[in-house]
């Protein structure tokens, strides 16, 4: 599989295992012929990967398909339980774990503190221990795992992890996280940016459909952005595209803390909406922001803070109201932004802040986006709002290991748009999730 020193060389067996696996997840059930129509490989081709796949306990026989007139078809679906991969979230605020099977299902999570001030070494070994407390809760063999996909704030590098980083993680800068991690754990690390991740994440689950450029706009402690087209993640040339939050609104604003002015993380992320409430003495005593520490003597992370304003803010308190469409008004333009130079279909809104307040930001970038999307006479833009924003993240890491297996690394891989031989509705559901 990929690992950190670089992806693998795609050889025509691992090129049509991962179409053959792709195709079959994406169909839920599917025959032998079905595959040939998909993938366009041979009969023999066909054959020989699934026995393989069988062989390996990968892929199951599941029953026959109706007969339509002759020999009923035997059925193919993947053996869920048959791998794992654990999606884990690093972040200044917290640290979230998921193990997931090969279908992308999620078996376990499990959410723990975040970095703070310890060292990194510290760090890495704690996420060791929980990643085999992850894994041994629910009682999963070690070997079946097939490695660990690790996301955090970028940007990154292919070979030493973050290198310009927000002031609370400065500390991990030139530190080798995957190579770290790797060792801690024994299984191999792929290492991304935890909006993209996000987007994979979202993809991955379906709900994305058939839909061929779309991103997922992320906010957590910071924001940023993750591009999907035609199923596959755009990363740009060093795997940081996407940083909206870094893109300018205000070419007098404040200063970020990359270094440039007004961009949009400045404007309307957590943190500038928290500095905004403690500035207030009215609402700061009303969130409870007037202090520095916490019960604990540690301050509480921006997520936190930032949750104490949305709390009030749906409680009904205007002043906290008004930051929050404030904030939501400076994203919609990033979004905007964003869907020109894409030429969005679809954006969805995830990361944990927005799992706090994306009520409140969702209406607000679809309006901008109706109003003033270049390219609005032509199509609209859809803007949605994550099921499972909080955790996307780890989901994405932990589709990033799957990917290895099942992602083909052939193109143009499209599935019929007639699986007749597939179960009632798994031809629905085989073009929602897209191979």
């Amino acid at each position: 599989m990929s690992g950190p020193s670089g992806p693998a060389q795609a050889t025509p067996h691992t090129s049509s295992r991962s179409a053959v696996l792709d195709v079959i997840r994406a169909a839920g059930t599917i025959s032998r012929v079905g595959l040939v129509r998909a993938t366009g490989f041979t009969g023999a081709t066909i054959s020989t990967v699934v026995r393989r796949l069988i062989d390996d306990g990968l892929v199951v026989e599941t029953g026959r398909a109706e007969s339509t007139g002759g020999k009923p078809r035997v059925l193919l679906q993947l053996n869920q339980s048959s791998r794992y991969a654990v999606g884990v979230h690093l972040d200044q605020a917290g640290i979230t774990y998921v193990l997931t099977n090969l279908g992308g299902s999620v078996v376990a999570r499990m959410s723990r503190a975040g970095v703070g001030a310890e060292d990194p070494p510290v760090v890495v070994e704690r996420m060791a221990r929980e990643v085999d407390a992850l894994i041994d809760g629910v009682g999963v063999e070690r070997d079946r795992v097939l490695g660990l996909g690790l996301v955090s704030p970028g940007p990154l590098t292919p070979t030493s992890g973050m290198r310009l980083t927000p002031p609370a993680m400065r500390p991990w800068e030139d530190y080798p996280l995957d190579r770290a991690l790797e060792k801690a754990t024994g299984l191999p690390v792929v290492l991304d940016n935890d909006a993209t991740a996000a987007a994979l994440g979202e993809h991955w689950s379906g709900v994305v459909g058939g839909t061929s450029t779309f991103a997922a706009l992320y906010m957590g402690t910071g924001i940023g952005a993750g591009l999907l087209i035609n199923g596959l993640a755009y990363r740009g040339a060093s795997g940081n595209a996407g940083e909206i939050g870094h893109i300018c609104l205000d070419v007098e604003g404040p200063e970020c803390w990359c270094g440039a002015r007004g961009c949009t993380e400045v404007m309307a992320g957590p943190a500038s909406v928290v500095a905004a409430a403690r500035a207030d003495t009215h609402l700061a005593r009303v969130t409870g922001l007037t202090g520095e520490n916490g019960a604990r003597g540690a301050r509480p992370s921006v997520v936190a803070e930032f949750a104490a304003v949305a709390r009030a803010a749906r409680g009904g308190e205007p002043a906290a109201r008004a930051l929050l469409e404030r904030s939501a008004r400076y994203l919609a333009v990033a979004a905007r932004t964003l869907a020109n130079v894409m030429d969005l279909e679809l954006l969805v809104l995830t990361g944990p802040s927005l799992a706090i307040a994306g009520a409140t930001y969702l209406p607000v970038v679809q309006e901008e986006l109706d109003r003033s999307f270049f390219s609005r006479a032509t199509h609209p833009v859809a803007v949605r709002l994550s099921t499972s924003a909080a955790t996307a993240p780890a989901i994405g890491a932990a589709t990033m290991v799957l990917q290895t297996e099942l992602v083909p690394l052939r193109q143009g891989l499209r599935l019929p748009d007639n699986l007749s031989d597939a179960e009632p509705g798994r031809a629905r559901a085989a073009g929602a999730a897209g191979a």
